[in-house]
């Protein structure tokens, strides 16, 4: 019987990583301790639609930092990204902003955002990424060539390719 979720197509046959809720709140209390370790308080969030909404809004309502969204779909082919220059003008500004997805896969999603920044009003390779902008994520792929600041689970899809399966994701 074919997959319905899946259409029958690879992921129905990978190896899968199931995520419960209780290790997605885990994660998300690891990320704020990793980040005020650090010593670094972003002044807002920013969610990447539609993964990384669930632990932003959980960071979000832990530390009482305000959140925004960013709708940003290369997964599923879907290339009508949102570009937000005010962001980036914040950011060079030297507003501190954590951006928040669900899993570091590629980098694609994440590396798409920096160069967007990058292309907007101010070139801001050097001064921003990592400073005033950090990035996190519930899982991190070691195999992406994109440098998460924050993350909490670590995979190696060059190792072994596994598709993660978030709580939010099930419908059963």
């Amino acid at each position: 019987m074919k997959n319905i979720l899946n259409g029958g197509n690879k992921r129905s046959e990978m190896k899968k990583l199931y995520l419960s809720n209780k290790q997605i709140k885990k994660s998300v209390h690891n990320i704020i301790a990793q980040m005020y370790a650090d010593s670094w308080r972003p002044d807002y969030i920013v969610g990447i639609t539609r993964g990384g909404l669930v632990p932003a809004v959980l960071v979000s309502h832990l530390t009482g930092i305000k959140m925004y969204t960013l709708d940003v779909r290369l997964r599923d082919g879907e290339y009508d990204n949102e570009s937000n220059c005010w962001m980036a003008e914040d950011a060079h500004a030297g507003k501190k902003i954590l951006i928040v997805d669900d899993i570091n896969d590629s980098g694609a999603t994440l590396e798409w955002i920096k160069k967007d920044w990058n292309s907007s009003v101010y070139n801001m390779e050097d001064t921003v990424w990592g400073n005033s902008v950090r990035f996190a994520t519930i899982v991190n792929n070691l195999a992406s060539p994109f440098n998460i600041n924050y993350s909490c689970i670590e995979i190696n899809k060059a190792e072994e390719d596994v598709w993660v399966v978030f709580p939010y994701e099930e419908w059963w």
